[in-house]
């Protein structure tokens, strides 16, 4: 008994210093490029004279072409490019294809670039399951299902707060390999929960459940093994934790997504997270300006000295800090000050 309490003591003492130590090591061995994209591609063309073809007898080109892709296609003053707008990559990818294509052909016209835009969904289809495989051979896993393969494809045209969510699980991949190889567990098995961590991002239809369970069962459909469906499912704590792989993962997800750089927010939300900010307080009476400085973390209020006096002042921050609560969703917290300011002003004449 003495024995079993002396081991268990040092473990305790030494388990902070290991996990950290482990950790450290896991990230050195490890160094990946950060990664960021956007909802916006840019179409570069040679001259404007093109500019005019795409756009067609009074825009049925562009028409036409928005229509088949289900991107907004920007024409304006910018010399030399159009732009390609929309959230969904794969789209946008698949417009910029299909736009090549079109322009390098030289004939544009409706019927031609629905054509065309069916001709590049299909390859987009062949590449993203090439994608998918050629991932698997890099990081040497095998056995996949072929459903599991072209999911792990379609990551490359997903980002997750701009991480592209492909590089995201080949780094959660290694990292968890490293981690368990450390650790003394099967690297092989830590890899392949690492990559297919999120494929809940990517499913085909879209039910309404957490990605981490939906990844689970896409897992368990698929005929993986329970660790690996366990650390799917439990990397967000939706499930209990059943095997040492499950930690690991959701460990390595933190580290890969907390690298700074890795993510940021799109910045329409965040613009419009700022705007909702100001107009929420400026809503009550007496405000005469609102701010939102320190990206969001805080707002400035000023009133009007005559409307509020300086118990008022105090009442308007208290009821506008329990409105952002009740009404917004923002991380972290945010601070209200209001400013109230007297202004004397006499003339001599």
């Amino acid at each position: 008994m003495a024995f079993i309490k002396d081991t268990m003591d040092e473990a305790k003492i030494n388990a902070n210093k290991e996990a950290k130590k482990i950790i450290i090591q896991s990230i050195q061995r490890l160094a990946t490029e950060t990664a960021i994209e956007n909802s916006v591609t840019v179409f570069h063309i040679e001259s404007d004279e093109i500019k005019g073809r795409i756009i067609g007898r009074e825009g049925r080109n562009i028409r036409a072409l928005e229509a088949a892709t289900g991107v907004e296609v920007i024409v304006d003053d910018t010399p030399d490019a159009i732009t390609l707008s929309c959230f969904d990559s794969i789209r946008r990818e698949i417009c910029r294809l299909s736009l090549h294509q079109l322009v390098t052909d030289g004939r544009i016209h409706p019927a031609r670039i629905e054509e065309i835009v069916e001709k590049t969904k299909k390859m987009i289809d062949e590449e993203i399951v090439e994608t998918g495989k050629r991932t698997c051979i890099d990081l040497g896993i095998h056995g996949l299902h072929p459903e599991l393969i072209r999911m792990v494809g379609r990551m490359k045209y997903r980002s997750s707060y701009g991480q592209n969510l492909l590089q995201h699980s080949r780094e959660v991949a290694n990292l968890c390999a490293i981690m368990a190889s450390e650790m003394g567990l099967n690297p092989k098995i830590a890899k392949r929960a690492g990559l297919l961590h999120d494929i809940g991002k990517v499913p085909d239809e879209e039910p309404e459940l957490p990605h981490a369970i939906l990844g689970m069962k896409l897992a368990e459909k698929y005929k993986e093994k329970p660790e690996v469906c366990n650390a799917i499912g439990a990397h967000h704590d939706e499930i209990e934790m059943t095997t040492l792989y499950s930690p690991i993962v959701q460990v390595c997800d933190a580290i890969s997504g907390a690298r700074p750089g890795a993510r940021r927010e799109v910045a329409e939300q965040y613009m419009k997270r700022l705007k909702d900010l100001e107009a929420l307080a400026l809503g009550y009476e007496g405000v005469e300006k609102t701010y939102a400085i320190q990206a969001g973390r805080e707002v400035r209020v000023l009133v009007s000295a005559d409307k509020v006096d300086d118990k008022g002042s105090e009442q308007l921050a208290f009821d506008i800090s329990q409105k952002i609560q009740t009404e917004m969703t923002y991380p972290g917290q945010v601070k209200v000050t209001v400013i109230r300011e007297v202004r004397a002003t006499a003339y001599a004449k």
